[in-house]
């Protein structure tokens, strides 16, 4: 089966994860043979009068494909945990009680950039103007191409629109969803093939972005909006963090804010949900254009990697206005690593960067 893989390239994280659980608990035993790794059951629920897919692990929630248009892009929402954690921010969707209401655009899991021929992918929401809408473009979703559920691989095509709705790029998303142990795991590859000449102007709006829960948040004292119980928007001046641990580690060591527009091979936001550890891991691909990736980590609760933005995030010093002549298409490949019960080490991270990199 083709989620074998994952049980060889995690298999370490499940052993190592379960030998600390257990000298926790005060004994020697240890998970050590290859039949506790198995393949979970994936399975694709497609309500097409939804325009959704549910995508479920062993029968449990992971997360849903969603392509109905009420966000400007395909995105997944929500992300749980194999403990039924919910890790992305309800708003606007679902706005839950105490959690921050800006930036619309900053829905579940997704993948666009600020500047693509002049156009603005990453801040399009419901929020803009008709008047505005002409600075603006849109990810549309066009066709399932494969819906696997013995390889865990759901793959799409979308087109990268003006607001005319004219196609600037193809998109080819494969997002191959798999679990060993406490880990639940998102590869997404998506491939862009220039209809026209298109320029990815450098921006630090991009690519690959998360908006997390607000448990997942840094602990900060600067002003904010949140919802209260009744859906009612209250201005804090001095936030209360209680119950808001997060915080970004990165491969070259890093941590908290300092995190943020620096390179790194990975970088892993983890935090406290209902007193269990919970983590995010994004893995760059070596392969990809501007690896090592600059990180968009923002301590609110915006969780990207931009590749593109080297002059936004180098203070100048480098630049990079990354260009595709018509017919032409490079390749994104990311993967996410969604961990509960405990702590994944830098050591275990990188194993895991390295067979992705295989």
């Amino acid at each position: 089966m083709h989620r074998i893989k994952y049980g060889v390239l995690l298999f370490t994280l499940v052993v190592l994860s379960s030998c600390k659980e257990q000298q926790n608990k005060g004994t020697s035993e240890n998970i050590s043979d290859k039949e506790n790794v198995q393949d979970p059951v994936v399975t694709f629920e497609h309500d097409k009068a939804a325009k959704k897919v549910k995508v479920s692990l062993d029968g449990t929630l992971f997360t849903n494909y969603i392509y109905d248009g009420k966000t400007p892009k395909p995105i997944l929402y929500p992300v749980l945990t194999l403990s039924g954690k919910t890790l992305t921010r309800g708003f606007p969707f679902e706005p839950r009680p105490g959690e921050r209401i800006d930036h619309p655009h900053h829905a579940g899991l997704w993948f666009n950039y600020g500047d693509v021929n002049g156009l603005d992918f990453w801040n399009n929401s419901y929020a803009i103007p008709d008047a505005e809408k002409d600075k603006y473009g849109s990810i549309v979703h066009d066709e399932f191409l494969e819906m696997d559920e013995d390889k865990g691989v759901l793959k799409v095509k979308a087109f990268w629109q003006t607001s005319t709705n004219e196609n600037l790029l193809e998109e080819t998303t494969q997002l191959t969803f798999a679990q060993v142990g406490n880990t639940r795991i998102i590869d997404r590859n998506t491939t862009l093939k220039a209809l026209k000449d298109v320029a990815f102007n450098d921006n630090k709006e991009g690519m690959i972005g998360i908006r997390v829960a607000r448990e997942m948040e840094m602990p900060t004292d600067k002003p904010a909006e949140f919802t209260d119980a009744d859906g009612n928007i209250t201005k804090v001046k001095v936030l209360n963090n209680e119950g808001v641990e997060g915080n970004y580690i990165s491969s070259s060591g890093l941590t908290g804010n300092k995190v943020w527009g620096t390179r790194n091979e990975w970088v892993k936001l983890e935090s406290k949900l209902e007193n269990e550890q919970i983590s995010i891991t994004i893995i760059d691909h070596e392969n990809n254009v501007g690896f090592p990736t600059y990180w968009h980590a923002r301590d609110y609760g915006l969780f990207a990697a931009n590749p593109l933005g080297q002059g936004v995030f180098s203070d100048g010093k480098e630049s990079l206005n990354f260009k595709l002549k018509e017919g032409e298409s490079t390749t994104f490949k990311y993967r996410i690593l969604i961990h509960n019960g405990s702590a994944l080490t830098p050591e275990e991270i990188t194993k895991s960067f390295t067979d992705f990199n295989q």
